[in-house]
């Protein structure tokens, strides 16, 4: 009887531990903002390294604007390329837990369309074809920032 009563005490922990981290998982580390959007709190260093993955696809974008108006898909490529999941692989599993679902996807959504657009150019494709799928992926950006704000928490 009294296996029975810790056993289900243990599974009742679990199913509590998962579910919170379920929660965290979708929610992340966030509170309402005072502007219409959603705070996402992060760590200092980890706003810094959000916000510098955030320049860098700004970056990126600039530099595949660039080389589509010099025709020059392989400018393109390369810039596209280094914005891509590769890029995105080093984030630290205790940030990604802090970040909510939906941002998540928008941001790794990018990085995935950053190696579409660039697989895209070596393939030959046109590159208005190529400023099309920027155009795209930049719609994503867009929704990001009207939707989140990364704010340091203490």
């Amino acid at each position: 009887m009294k296996s029975n009563k810790l056993a289900l005490a243990a599974l009742l922990l679990w199913v509590i531990t998962i579910a919170v981290f379920a929660w965290f998982f979708i929610r992340g580390n966030t509170t309402a903002g005072t502007d219409g959007r959603t705070e996402i709190v992060l760590q200092p260093g980890e706003r810094d390294f959000v916000m510098t993955e955030m320049r860098g696809l700004l970056a990126a974008t600039q530099e595949i604007m660039e080389g589509a108006s010099q025709n020059d898909a392989q400018r393109i490529v390369k810039a596209a390329r280094g914005a891509g999941m590769a890029g995105a692989a080093d984030v630290n599993p205790a940030l990604m837990v802090k970040l909510p679902v939906e941002f998540k996807k928008l941001a790794m959504g990018m990085h995935g369309d950053m190696d579409e657009i660039a697989k895209a150019g070596e393939s030959g494709k046109p590159v208005p074809e190529l400023l099309k799928m920027t155009s795209s992926a930049l719609a994503k950006c867009v929704a990001c920032h009207q939707a989140w704000q990364i704010k340091a928490g203490s």
